[in-house]
């Protein structure tokens, strides 16, 4: 998981829709005003998932890469044994 390419593709949304991003500033600063708490717990929540889930993607990442290895060096066996 990039996360620049990830930066890229917001920024890349937020500017070639620009009153739908003023319009969800406008609905978070709204709900910021009226309901604090449930605002920061869903983003409290929202930043543990984004972190979890960067956690199990870096986690199969390396066990791809590690299969991998292991195909290779299985492959490597097979052609010096003919």
């Amino acid at each position: 998981m990039d996360f620049s390419r990830f930066m890229d593709g917001i920024l890349s949304f937020a500017q070639n829709h620009v009153i739908i991003v003023i319009g969800l500033a406008l609905v978070l600063l709204y709900l910021m005003y009226r309901k604090p708490k449930l605002v920061f717990g869903i983003l409290l929540l929202g930043l543990f998932l984004v972190g979890l889930l960067y956690f199990i993607t870096s986690i199969s990442r390396s066990g791809s890469d590690q299969e991998k290895k292991l195909i290779h060096e299985g492959e490597k066996e097979l052609d010096t044994n003919r």
